[in-house]
């Protein structure tokens, strides 16, 4: 699973982590606007795409713990 955060106008940011299906399913759906329904790891969410400003994808590997 992948975290990504989706900001949209007005300031709001949806926090969600979608795994890489998800993930392409929602950049394709960006280039054609409308509405998306994104399977989330927690549920599914409906979004406008007329209203992401961005998608941050979250690229960093996941440690836990202290690391040298």
């Amino acid at each position: 699973m992948t975290r990504v955060a989706i900001g949209f106008q007005g300031g709001q940011v949806l926090a969600v982590r979608l795994d890489d299906k998800a993930l392409e399913a929602l950049g394709r759906a960006l280039e054609s606007g409308g509405w998306h329904e994104l399977a989330t790891e927690d549920g599914t969410a409906r979004i406008n795409l007329a209203q992401v400003v961005y998608v941050q994808v979250d690229s960093a590997d996941q440690r836990v713990g202290f690391g040298a």
